[in-house]
């Protein structure tokens, strides 16, 4: 059978009880049709089914859209989240020769942020569409036996103490779908964070943007990247396939009908306004509006039901810092709510998610506003933006700005004294009893991560073997500990100096994070 056969397969079956059309009010402690239900079928809803799946937790996708989009909206995935893939053995689908770039921007300032400055296995922009991404994400969740069903919207909800039921808009009417958890993916319009009831603050718009995929004949004689003027700014960047990306910015003119189409005069008077001439463009592909409203869910989780990715938080769409911080919040969430399906997860351990993630989307937002105001055709920024280059020009400036960018500056609370702990574990080579492998690969399977360097720790972790995989690692110079506990998602939980792998500090944290045994 071809893997399009087995496309079309999967989204006609739903494995669902006999009643499951009929479930209300007391009918909700029936058997569950699922375990988890995700609403939104874009790269932060099929990553997380991704990380579900590998966990063996059946997953449900619920798509609104008929397709995946043909037109990427962002670009670039970060150094954290090329780490992240690269430890679910997913990069290899996204990698080409063209793809890592050491550089990205910021606020349109020159020089800009050099990435090989960061600390991280991959320090580069890796140059791929949002719409690749979710190709690769999509056919690994299938693969992992995940159903996703497009043109399948959530369009109501009710939950008690066991479960979850989404009412569900489908091509043959409407259908009701049980899961024991249901998590809004379903971006920054959220049907779910509303019938949630959570509430969503922040700043409404100030700022009208638009963007032009289309042919641009002149493009050797133009500026590439941001100008600005007096109006707002206009961004000229070709893109791999031959395409021109074109974005306009005006301060102070925020569209009045976000969802209105945008017409090709619309942009091009645009354009003019901005730069105070016109644009030689030709063959408009894809246009669309945007803003710069600014908002953070009040809360993550309600009940049963939980936010990811734009469902989450909103803010200007400049640098792919959402797509990027969605991607990170699916990695986080989705073995800890596997772990709440399965029955082992420790106390607390599912509200960490939001504990972790909410600083994440807050320094995001922060460091969008950041951007965004360096961007304003204010006379008084343009001072600041003159002493901003000059400061970027600072090595230790210009890293702590691509840290934040790029998530590597991302450290957890610690756990412990060791310095590692709450760091993103970097990648080894090992020599182990069943050959040589990396630290990379021993997480593909998803698992927690016991490295012993020492010969110490390793049966201390037996109890915990089908939630934990302990490893004897030999071949490393300099180990950067004598025991590392690396929890599925790539953080140390645990980290042990010379001398300090006694049984029960490391008891304590395979407790805390992997529960009782």
């Amino acid at each position: 059978m071809t893997a399009d056969a087995e496309d079309t397969t999967q989204d006609k079956e739903l494995p669902m009880t006999p009643d499951a059309g009929k479930y209300t009010g007391a009918d909700a402690a029936a058997d569950p049709t699922t375990d988890v239900v995700i609403a939104g079928g874009g790269p932060v809803g099929l990553m997380l089914a991704c990380e579900l799946g590998l966990a063996g937790v059946r997953a449900v996708v619920l798509e609104r859209t008929a397709g995946r989009p043909t037109v990427a909206r962002a670009w670039g995935l970060h150094a954290r989240t090329v780490e992240t893939l690269d430890r679910r053995g997913l990069l290899d689908g996204l990698m080409h020769e063209k793809a890592p770039w050491p550089k990205m921007p910021f606020a349109g300032l020159w020089p800009l942020l050099e990435l090989g400055r960061i600390d991280a296995d991959h320090p580069y922009l890796l140059n791929v569409p949002q719409t690749k991404v979710e190709e690769v994400l999509e056919a690994r969740a299938r693969a992992l036996g995940v159903t996703v069903l497009r043109e399948h919207d959530v369009v109501g909800l009710a939950q008690d103490t066991d479960g979850v039921i989404a009412e569900v808009a489908a091509p043959d009417g409407e259908l009701r779908v049980r899961g024991r958890w249901l998590v809004g993916c379903d971006g920054g319009r959220s049907t779910v964070r509303k019938l949630a009831g959570i509430a969503f603050p922040g700043t409404d718009a100030t700022v009208g943007g638009m963007l032009c995929d289309c042919s641009l004949p002149t493009m050797a004689q133009e500026r590439r990247g941001i100008t600005r003027t007096e109006v707002g700014t206009v961004n000229i960047n070709p893109r791999p396939n031959g395409v021109v990306r074109i974005v306009t910015n005006e301060f102070g003119r925020p569209h009045p009908d976000r969802d209105a189409p945008v017409t090709f005069e619309e942009f091009r008077g645009a354009v003019r306004r901005i730069l105070g001439r016109d644009l030689a463009i030709t063959d408009p592909t894809f246009m669309t509006r945007f803003g710069d409203t600014t908002r953070l869910a009040e809360r993550y989780r309600a009940g049963r039901v939980l936010l990811a990715g734009d469902a989450a938080h909103v803010h200007f769409p400049y640098g792919g810092l959402g797509l990027n911080l969605g991607l990170q919040d699916a990695a986080n969430l989705g073995w800890k709510l596997a772990a709440q399906v399965r029955g082992w997860a420790p106390e607390g351990l599912l509200d960490s998610y939001e504990t972790e993630r909410r600083p994440a989307a807050e320094a995001v937002l922060d460091y969008s506003r950041t951007q965004l105001a360096l961007l304003n055709p204010d006379r008084n920024v343009t001072a600041l933006r003159t002493l901003f280059s000059r400061l970027l020009d600072l090595p230790e400036v210009n890293r702590h700005l691509a840290e934040l960018a790029t998530g590597a500056a991302t450290r957890l609370e610690p756990a412990g004294d060791h310095s590692l702990t709450g760091t993103f574990a970097r990648d080894l080579t090992l020599k182990t009893a069943d050959g040589d492998t990396s630290l990379v690969r021993l997480l593909h399977s998803g698992h927690g991560l016991l490295l012993d360097f020492s010969g110490k720790a390793q049966g201390v972790a037996e109890a915990w073997s089908p939630r934990v995989r302990a490893v004897r690692a030999d071949g490393v110079a300099a180990p950067p500990a004598d025991a590392l506990l690396i929890r599925p998602d790539g953080y140390v939980a645990w980290a042990a100096g010379p001398g300090d792998t006694e049984p029960e500090g490391l008891r304590e944290a395979l407790t805390t994070w992997f529960g009782s045994v």
